[in-house]
Parts: structure tokens; C-alpha cells; sequence
């Protein structure tokens, strides 16, 4: 029967190795954004799409080695699977998909804007 140690040293492994696919991510579009396409009126250039795509998808990346940096830290204070918003356990089954996340599926649920109605 796996211990809450064994579990902790589980997840630990998933997020490093995840933590590891994200900077090497990083370090690809970082070379990628070296090649600028050009900016100059009227021009036109492909290229400037390829870039600001790159310049996105490197932006995602960042905010999510950010969030497994701070599911690391969590798991080093031992409050690692607690929503941020209402304190109770985040389920197992999310944590197997996002191992980083810092809400339970509730708190994540998009909130009504002014005028709409839940459903």
C-alpha cells in the first residue's frame, strides 16, 4: 500500500519531468524568436505571424512553469492539492490530468457575468 511519502515523491517526479519538458520547450522557441520577420509598413511579411505565434506559445509556456514552480513549492510545504480558493482538496483525477493546478473543478467553473444566469 503506497504511503503519503511514496505519493509525494510521485508527484514530485511528474512535475520535475514535466518541469524539464517545459524549459526545453522554452529554450526552442527562444531560439525560434531570434528570427524576426519585418515590421516595416506595407511589407507583409509571414514571418512576423510565425514570431508573434512563437512569442505566444512562449508566454504559455512561461505561465506554466510558473504554476508547476509554485505546485513544487506547495509540495514542499505540504499543502500541495488544496484549492487556493476554498481550502478543500482538489480530486485525485484533476490532479492526474494538471498536476499543477491551484483550483478544485468547482472554483475553476467560469462565474456568471452580470446579466447571465447559472445554469
Amino acid at each position: 500500500m503506497p504511503t503519503q511519502d511514496d505519493a509525494a515523491a510521485e508527484t514530485r517526479a511528474r512535475l520535475e519531468a514535466e518541469r524539464a519538458e517545459v524549459l526545453e520547450e522554452l529554450e526552442g522557441l527562444r531560439a525560434r524568436l531570434e528570427t524576426r520577420g519585418n515590421y516595416s509598413l506595407g511589407d507583409g511579411d509571414p514571418m512576423i505571424y510565425q514570431w508573434e505565434l512563437n512569442f505566444a506559445l512562449f508566454r504559455r509556456a512561461e505561465a506554466r512553469l510558473g504554476a508547476i514552480n509554485e505546485a513544487l513549492l506547495q509540495l514542499d510545504k505540504g499543502a500541495y492539492g488544496r484549492c487556493e480558493e476554498c481550502g478543500t482538496a482538489i480530486d485525485p483525477e484533476r490532479l492526474a490530468v494538471l498536476p499543477y493546478t491551484r483550483v478544485c473543478s468547482k472554483c475553476a467553473e467560469p462565474k456568471p457575468t452580470h446579466g447571465q444566469r447559472r445554469r
